[in-house]
């Protein structure tokens, strides 16, 4: 019994130790990013960058996203994913390093190597949240959103006050992150010595073919895609907004803090609202209409940015989790999870990558805001329309999907708990 005991002893401290890490991992996966747009101005100014060029510092790691989600379930299965999410940390924090040197070759280098290693987070957290917390995946998908969106929203809040204080300016506000990056690789060392093992009743080959054919796949592919474009929309462009109403570049960057920061009080109440649902497809829904509301508010009445900022994050917070929540909760086994994890962010974070430049594109051409704003509006009411059949269901394999046959909708699939 004492044995037993010592096991079991063991077995919590490894589960914490793995929580911990993975929350660890998640801050890592958007300060980065979040932190570009208030300081872009800036970094215009001192590069001499055309502001096409600059956008290209929020595009080309959603780019990376898209190209290399596909390839992480095959690396997973060849080098462990607890080692594949190890070395990717690694050249998250190279990256972060890199954008440290005050030159434009440093600053786009480091941000292709950023946008590399968030890639590979990208799409492991909710494959090993599935294997190891199979019981836990709305609480924890939850949190590891709560943590992400979190330190994203500091990371936009103080990118301007670091940059004005500092020396080296916005470099310092950009490069100074390496620091939490280095942090979550040595709290994941432990699980790179030891990987985690997880049986599968299907041959290995067969676990990694993305769901190309399922119309429930591409519903969950839709649904993350459209508030992943919201999301770097917002983060891209609402400071420019505000500050062409007046509003001062500092204030700009706590109004993107303020969007991040309901985000994640919103993204905290959800699991609660899982719960006595019986399927995701009714809180999906309103979320995305909260977020119609947010476009629709500063296309009619943008002198009120406080507030449709406010809107925005409740509904931006509650899309989030339910977008990776659905990644977890769809899939019948951490296999499929990270199949449509990859699939989901392939091709969700292309059409995010897009999203910034069209938007820019309009305010270009129209000489304005309420065109690329009427666009937003647009996708808010599609993204509503894919959450009617994102939000149930399970994805079968594309080896156990007939010709004509409609995936299984088991009540396990649908359970708020999982």
């Amino acid at each position: 019994m004492m044995v037993t005991m010592e096991n079991n002893a063991t077995r919590r401290s490894g589960q914490a130790l793995l929580v911990w890490g993975l929350l660890v991992v998640a801050a890592n996966l958007r300060a980065s990013l979040t932190g570009v747009g208030p300081l872009l101005d800036r970094v215009q100014a001192d590069l001499g960058l055309s502001p096409a060029v600059a956008g290209l510092l929020n595009t080309l790691p959603l780019l990376a996203f898209a190209a290399l989600s596909p390839m992480v379930p095959r690396l997973a299965a060849r080098w462990g994913a607890e080692r594949l999410l190890g070395v990717a940390l690694v050249v998250l924090s190279l990256g972060i390093a890199v954008r440290w040197v005050p030159s434009a070759v440093g600053l786009f280098s480091g941000t292709v190597l950023i946008g590399s290693g968030i890639a590979v987070g990208n799409v492991l957290l909710p494959s090993l949240i599935k294997r190891d917390f199979p019981t836990r995946v709305g609480l924890l998908t939850s949190a590891y959103a709560t943590v992400m969106g979190g330190v994203a929203a500091v990371a936009s809040g103080v990118a301007v006050p670091i940059s004005d204080v500092a020396p080296g300016g916005w470099n310092t506000a950009l490069g100074g992150w390496v620091v939490i990056a280095l942090v979550a690789v040595l709290l994941w060392l432990p699980q790179m010595r030891t990987p985690h093992s997880a049986p599968s009743p299907r041959p290995a080959v067969r676990e990694h073919r993305l769901p190309w054919g399922s119309g429930l796949a591409w519903a969950v592919t839709a649904f993350m895609g459209l508030q992943s474009l919201g999301f770097y929309v917002v983060v891209t462009w609402l400071p420019q907004i505000v500050q062409d109403s007046g509003i001062s570049a500092a204030t700009a960057g706590w109004l993107l803090f303020l969007f991040q920061a309901v985000a994640v009080l919103t993204s905290l109440a959800v699991p609660g609202a899982l719960r006595w649902a019986r399927d995701q497809r009714a809180v999906a829904t309103m979320c995305s209409t909260v977020l119609f509301l947010g476009y629709l508010g500063l296309f009619v009445a943008p002198e009120w940015a406080l507030l449709w900022s406010v809107v925005l994050g409740l509904g931006g917070g509650a899309c989030l989790v339910l977008a990776l929540a659905f990644l977890s909760l769809r899939a019948q086994d951490a296999a499929g999870a990270g199949a449509l994890s990859a699939m989901a962010q392939s091709i969700g974070y292309l059409l995010a990558a897009v999203g910034p430049v069209i938007f820019g594109l309009l305010h270009t051409v129209s000489s304005g805001w309420r065109v690329p704003l009427l666009l937003m509006c647009v996708a808010a009411v599609g993204q509503a329309i894919v959450a009617l059949v994102a939000g149930r269901g399970t994805v079968c394999p594309a080896e156990d999907r007939a010709p004509g046959r409609a995936s299984p909708a088991p009540e396990d699939a649908a359970s708020p708990g999982r």
